[in-house]
């Protein structure tokens, strides 16, 4: 990517950061990738969580796509008002990270709490557990051993290698006979 591609690319996340903060949401990812002659324009947008602060304990509410669409609106009217894009045509794609996107810093752990998440670390074994907390230092799971017991376990974010959440089919304290299956056919609202 050249610097002028560059600088473009970050101004461009500035600007949108800037409109995206009424909404409590921040630009994570940000791409301008030319496609014949016009341009594709994928913007990943989250949840405005700080890296630092006290540590979060509670979960935090997904991007939901009515969020994602307010996003589109919201981005589509800075690059057609501004001069960000220049002349040529454009496609935009807006989402919110998925669960394949590693944890790369402290506020992806604080947006996870709640989740469980496998993380590598260098020179010891994998370990798997709930994030109970993080905050700006690192991050703390409550992890089941071999027989079932728990324990918690405090990691800094320097000795944390990949992070990664693990997708779950069923609800944390739900036995996983529970179909969630009203009467009438309807699945219940969790």
């Amino acid at each position: 990517m050249s610097t002028s591609s560059t600088a473009r690319t970050e101004r461009i996340a500035q600007e949108l950061s800037e409109r995206l903060a009424p909404l409590r949401l921040r630009v994570e990812d940000l791409t301008v990738a030319p496609a014949g002659k016009r341009r594709i324009v994928r913007v990943l947008v989250d949840r405005d969580i700080p890296d630092e602060g006290p540590a979060t304990t509670t979960a935090t509410a997904p991007v939901d796509l009515d969020l994602v669409a307010d996003a589109t609106r919201v981005i589509g009217t800075a690059l057609d008002d501004t001069d960000l894009m220049g002349d040529a045509a454009y496609v935009l794609e807006v989402s919110s990270p998925g669960t394949d996107r590693p944890l790369t810093s402290p506020r992806h752990f604080r947006r996870n709490v709640g989740r469980l998440v496998r993380i590598t670390r260098e020179g010891a074994d994998p370990v798997e557990g709930r994030i109970v907390s993080a905050d700006a230092d690192g991050v703390t799971l409550l992890v089941t051993g071999p027989k079932g017991a728990t324990s918690e376990t405090s990691l800094t974010y320097a000795e944390c290698g990949r992070a990664d959440i693990q997708v779950e089919f069923s609800k944390v304290g739900k036995e996983t006979s529970d179909t969630d299956v009203d009467e009438d056919g309807e699945g219940d609202e969790a």
